[in-house]
């Protein structure tokens, strides 16, 4: 059996810093004579609106992540309904029969069936859990050293920029990805136990040979898609702002934008979506979609990316010239722009609010910001003069060997991701049944999560260990709010 091994990056060094540092917490800041204390353990106005007053809803059940902006009209919510019916379908192979024509073109490679496979009920996918395992869920990106003309990871010459473990009748899939975990021991500085997994991903049953010997592998989880209309709406110069590369204020923090390329506008523009915010808008993050996880062409990704040694891919036949029309692909993107964010609950509880406190205390909120105030965006005024609070800054940050993939993405560095949104992942195992978290969903726990933190963020990493246990709980608790 053919195998390749992606590598575990950083053990060695994640086991030292989480098992032998002991360095105190950062005291909290001394506030001057002109400038009174910040209190955050209070009940600030609009809270519980994670969303805004436009882009709430109060739902905590399995269904919180799929539904409509409340601000939405009658006419807008039907276009929202067929925004979700593309995001529902179940492709099929070409050619199809005539009850199914509509929706052929699957393939000849691809991971997923529909765009709800990757993302169940607007949530996210859970990793494969049993040791050996492998499933759907999991996509692994590819490349090799270098760029594009356009400043994009060059694609693996053999499977190209994707890994493809399924393929339509005729064409063999890529690969089948294997993920294997190693134990990583470390205690709290009370003396409590913990135990992280370390994965190791490994590619079997190769269909075409071992890739490039410098291949460079990321796998990657689906995002959450709860209000990413809304982030799409803060103003370029807001992002900016917060940029800090050089770190000149000295806070250890240094986030820093990514440039990607725009396939609509023909140049360079900031991104903001996906892990390492390598996407600048939605539109674009959907056809990506579409191509790299169905293999449907659109009219802004127009070719199979078969490579030249899947022969059997380039010639199987297509579903239509594009595949997915464009009025699918512009309801789909409306979809993605509206669909609402759940108001956080238990704002007022006591225990809520001191862990709160302590998210600030530790240093959390330095690249996870929790307020933006939305700007304008053409064709959405329902997104405008929001003040919402999705705890991101959307910038990149290094955040240590230990979670490093080594494959720069755009302006990306290896060992850099972009600021997961936080709003909402309370109800993830609400939503999704799991509690399984990071870009591979290595961490277990939202704890987990925190624990794999380093970089930018081992300060705050080693301070959240310095807690007490009860303080440790209350955080979580604050989290679980969110």
């Amino acid at each position: 059996m053919k195998r390749w091994y992606g590598q575990v990056l950083g053990v060695a060094l994640l086991v030292q810093s989480v098992a032998c540092r002991e360095e105190p917490m950062p005291p909290s800041p001394t506030p001057t004579d002109e400038e009174p204390p910040v209190r955050w353990d209070v009940v600030e106005p609009g809270e519980a609106l994670s969303g805004g007053e436009a882009g709430t809803v109060s739902n905590a059940s399995a269904q919180a992540f799929s539904q409509a902006l409340p601000a939405l009209s009658l006419e807008r919510r039907s276009s929202f309904v067929s925004g979700r019916g593309v995001f529902e379908i179940d492709w099929v192979p070409a050619p199809a029969s005539s009850s199914r024509a509509d929706r052929d073109g699957l393939g000849p490679v691809f991971h997923a069936v529909a765009c709800i496979s990757c993302h169940p009920a607007n949530g996210r996918a859970a990793p494969p859990d049993e040791p050996g395992s492998t499933g759907e869920s999991l996509l692994v990106r590819l490349s090799i050293p270098g760029t594009t003309p356009t400043g994009a990871p060059l694609a693996e010459p053999t499977y190209g920029d994707q890994l493809q473990p399924k393929g339509i009748p005729g064409v063999p899939a890529e690969a089948r990805v294997v993920v294997r975990h190693t134990p990583l021991p470390g205690t709290f500085a009370d003396g409590e136990a913990f135990s992280l997994q370390a994965p190791e991903y490994v590619l079997e049953e190769l269909a075409h040979g071992s890739p490039h010997p410098d291949t460079l592998l990321s796998p990657r989880l689906a995002q959450p898609l709860h209000g990413l209309g809304l982030l799409a709406a803060v103003p370029e110069a807001t992002v900016l702002e917060w940029a800090d590369p050089e770190d000149a204020n000295g806070d250890g923090i240094s986030g820093r934008p990514n440039r990607v390329w725009s396939v609509r506008q023909g140049r360079q523009v900031l991104g903001r979506f996906g892990w390492k915010a390598n996407q600048p808008d939605l539109e674009q993050q959907s056809a990506g979609a579409f191509l790299g996880d169905m293999g449907l062409t659109t009219s802004l990704f127009p070719t199979q990316p078969c490579t030249f040694a899947e022969q059997a891919c380039g010639d199987a036949p297509p579903g239509g010239t594009p595949e997915v029309e464009d009025n699918r692909l512009a309801a789909l993107t409306f979809f993605s722009h509206v669909i609402a964010v759940p108001a956080r609950r238990n704002v007022d509880s006591p225990r809520v609010l001191q862990g709160k406190a302590l998210f600030h205390r530790v240093g959390c909120a330095g690249c996870h910001r929790p307020t933006l105030t939305t700007g304008s965006l053409e064709g959405y005024p329902e997104l405008s003069g929001q003040r919402i609070r999705p705890y991101t800054d959307l910038l990149l940050h290094d955040l240590g060997e230990a979670l490093a993939d080594g494959r720069p993405d755009f302006e990306a560095s290896g060992r850099e991701w972009r600021t997961a949104p936080l709003w909402g992942i309370g109800l993830t195992a609400t939503v999704n049944g799991h509690t399984r978290f990071l870009h591979d969903g290595r961490a277990r726990s939202l704890m987990e999560a925190i624990l794999w933190h380093g970089g930018e963020a081992e300060a705050s990493r080693e301070a959240v260990r310095q807690l007490s246990k009860g303080e440790r709980e209350v955080l979580i608790t604050f989290l679980e709010s969110l």
